[in-house]
């Protein structure tokens, strides 16, 4: 559940509408922090370092009952763990992420992503601060990365299931009133051939954008249904409006999640906890 930099950055090809991602640059000093990571890892933070495959060396932090970070993060960390809880709620921050690890790679083309461990009832997110200093890139990613967690969060899937009538991935057996099957079932059904729903060849996905391009909101959303899943919910958060445009297939995937009052709620509060970064 990587989210990636593609080489079309995060177009949204909604036709008749397009949103490209700002350069904006964060204030309150996160800039200098974010450069200055190497030099934040003292003596008392090298306990909690480890390796990753993606960023290399990053921090890792427990996210406490309260929704705050042990150990104590440094400043670049800790405003971004602040939008993470301004996004999500810092009640659903606490019980649905168990780490929080952050690195600094400008040599990763990954910008975040989580994943379950061995408790499937909650996930692990990583962000790379090397792309912290563009603020409404950071909501975009952030806003991506919590529409796997709800999406393949806990009911969603059924991972003791003997057979199947959905569709089936790692995490188990679809539930039928899943939003991965509704999704599916409205957006994927229909394809004569797709890609593997759990596909992460990048080239794979790229040529199914290529030959469906009107269908997708950006091409990295082609990889598989649950990147195409988190990359919609992402613009259904951050466009203002698609009225005019839901006899697309873009347009009536942003409409989808208009069904589900939990999500319109959780478009407003993540605009509203964003508002300052995207300009609201």
């Amino acid at each position: 559940m990587r989210r990636l930099l593609p080489p079309l950055l995060i177009t949204l090809a909604l036709v008749g509408l397009f949103w490209a991602v700002g350069a904006a640059v964060l204030g309150g000093g996160l800039v200098d922090e974010v450069d200055a990571y190497n030099d934040r890892v003292t003596d008392a933070t090298l306990e909690y370092v480890e390796e990753d495959e993606d960023f290399g060396e990053v921090v890792v932090h427990d996210v406490l009952a309260d929704a705050s970070l042990d150990p104590e993060p440094d400043a670049a960390t800790a405003a971004v763990w602040d939008l993470w809880v301004r996004l999500v709620g810092a009640e659903v921050a606490a019980e649905s992420i168990s780490q929080f690890r952050v690195g600094d790679s400008d040599e990763s083309d990954t910008l975040a992503y989580v994943y379950q461990g061995d408790n499937p009832q909650v996930f692990t997110l990583a962000v790379n601060l090397a792309t912290a200093d563009d603020e409404q890139l950071m909501v975009a990613t952030l806003v991506h990365e919590y529409a796997h967690v709800f999406s393949f969060g806990p009911g969603e899937f059924d991972a003791k299931a003997v057979s199947c009538d959905t569709f089936e991935v790692v995490e188990g057996c679809a539930e039928p009133d899943s939003y991965l099957w509704a999704f599916y079932d409205a957006f994927w059904s229909g394809y004569d051939e797709h890609p593997d729903l759990e596909n992460v060849d990048a080239d794979i996905g790229y040529e199914f954008y290529l030959a469906n391009e009107e269908d997708f909101v950006s091409d990295y959303a082609a990889t598989n249904i649950g990147e195409d899943f988190a990359e919609s919910f992402m613009t259904f958060v951050l466009e203002d409006d698609w009225s005019t445009d839901t006899d697309t297939v873009t347009g009536a995937k942003l409409e989808f999640f208009t069904q589900y009052p939990e999500l319109v709620a959780l478009r407003e509060q993540m605009r509203a906890g964003a508002a300052e970064e995207l300009g609201l």
